[in-house]
């Protein structure tokens, strides 16, 4: 069983400049449903929502500079300047009272792989989710975060990353597979953002890991832009003859981006189905 969630948010946001010159852009705003009616939400509280909703209470934000909006967003209070209730905030400040949140600070940008070795301490040798903070999961009616963590569970694998078949692939590490189950793969190898890539699938910045993916990303080399990678890290893991699998996205399950102009448009033509808290 799967307790704790990483969430990398410290990437400095500069495709989506000049709107991320004083606001991250895991707090840029999304439209979601809310009791019949439509609210906006920060992108970064969605995917907490999200990710309680599967049953996670504890929680490891990896921020950077500029992120202080995401420390003052996620602590709950009482607005003197708000004179009435307000469900969906009363919600949110609910469940942050149920949950227990930790912050790291990457001091500089090294990478995702780098925010995510950032959380070993926090993880104490546990399986445990990473999910990017620019990047939501969306179904009607069914939780992906939990079926990420059935099949993590059923299969018991080092690694489950999830995979889906995007109309652009040129910005995507991408995975070599051979199909065990109906939406469930095994993982040959996986390459981040090749210039050829050899497949149509798509790795997606959320995965379940056991701890010794942290061994991995120690092991790991920099890219050339001296960033250290979890998609290299998992190859690396491959290369140990460590067990990787993949859950492909369904039919009916969303990836929305926030990361650059054209996806954040794309994501806010789109109405985010209520997570059932």
């Amino acid at each position: 069983m799967i307790h704790k969630a990483v969430i990398p948010a410290a990437g400095m946001g500069t495709r989506l400049l000049p709107a991320t010159k004083e606001q991250p852009k895991e707090m840029l705003p999304v439209f979601c449903e809310f009791q019949n009616d439509v609210i906006v939400k920060p992108t970064l509280q969605v995917i907490f929502e999200n990710i309680y909703s599967s049953g996670i209470r504890e929680f490891c934000f990896i921020t950077g500079r500029t992120k202080r909006a995401i420390e003052d967003h996620f602590v709950p209070h009482n607005n003197p300047c708000i004179k009435k209730q307000i469900k969906p905030l009363d919600d949110f400040h609910e469940i942050l009272n149920k949950s227990r949140i930790y912050w790291i600070n990457q001091h500089e940008p090294h990478g995702f792989g780098d925010a995510v070795l950032h959380a070993k301490h926090f993880i104490n040798n546990e399986n445990f989710l990473v999910h990017a903070g620019d990047t939501i999961l969306s179904a009607k009616n069914i939780n992906i975060l939990s079926r990420l963590f059935d099949i993590h569970e059923k299969y018991r694998p080092d690694a489950t990353i999830i995979i889906h078949r995007p109309k652009d692939i040129q910005n995507f590490g991408v995975a070599e597979t051979t199909i065990i189950s109906e939406g469930v793969h095994k993982v040959l190898g996986i390459e981040e953002k090749p210039e050829h890539p050899k497949t149509d699938l798509a790795v997606l910045p959320v995965y379940a890991f056991n701890p010794i993916i942290f061994k991995a990303l120690e092991n790991t080399k920099s890219d050339k832009k001296g960033e250290l990678q979890v998609v290299d890290a998992i190859q690396l893991m491959i290369n140990w003859g460590l067990e990787v699998i993949a859950m492909e996205l369904g039919t009916e399950e969303i990836r929305l981006d926030i990361g650059n102009p054209q996806s954040y448009k794309e994501a806010l033509s789109y109405v985010i189905p209520e997570a059932k808290l």
